[in-house]
């Protein structure tokens, strides 16, 4: 006769005692020592079940993150590509504005179209965070700045100091995506 027997994680656990000789299972007690083992077995199965499952949802999870930065990290590099192709057009048309002379004598409505242009790259910039690196009078960094000349200066205060900036840096956020090529003074 088989007997079912439910314990408290509501698992059945079947034994069959059909045959009422003691050389089956043995006597009452040897037989419930053999479903304690059996019952140990099985919690042990269970935690290791549990602490696999457990593991690769981790896992599981972990992978969504790392998935989802490098989705971001793909979309960031991809635009930042773009900007940098960008950038030369900034320089010319700040080139362009340089010479006072020339730009005023250009009629003004086509000035104003290019200054609208100007205007809408900058905006783009702007919105994609690429800010300009602030240089001009600050502190020379070999790790912000590209020192391209150095100035001979007598004032104590101009050493080491920015004084004129030949090439724009920018930067997306914290990154800095091009190093601003600067003239810096020193003191002999």
């Amino acid at each position: 006769m088989s007997k079912k027997i439910k314990d408290e994680t509501k698992e059945e656990i079947v034994y069959d005692d059909s045959d009422n000789s003691t050389s089956s299972f043995g006597t009452p007690e040897s037989k419930l020592k053999k479903l304690k083992e059996k019952l140990k077995e099985c919690q042990k199965e269970k935690t290791e079940y549990l602490d696999g499952w457990q593991r690769t949802k981790a896992d599981f999870i972990n992978f969504k993150k790392r998935s989802e930065e490098n989705k971001k990290d793909f979309a960031r590099y991809a635009s930042e590509d773009i900007i940098m192709q960008l950038l030369p057009l900034v320089d010319n048309f700040e080139q362009a504005f340089k010479n006072k002379e020339i730009w005023e004598s250009v009629d003004s409505n086509w000035r104003k179209g290019v200054e609208m242009i100007y205007n809408q790259l900058i905006n783009i910039l702007k919105d994609n965070n690429v800010t300009e690196v602030e240089s001009l009078g600050n502190k020379f960094d070999p790790q912000l700045h590209e020192c391209i000349e150095t100035i001979e200066v007598e004032d104590k205060k101009d050493d080491d100091k920015i004084l004129e900036v030949i090439q724009k840096g920018y930067k997306i956020g914290n990154k800095i995506i091009r190093h601003p090529n600067v003239k810096v003074g020193r003191k002999s």
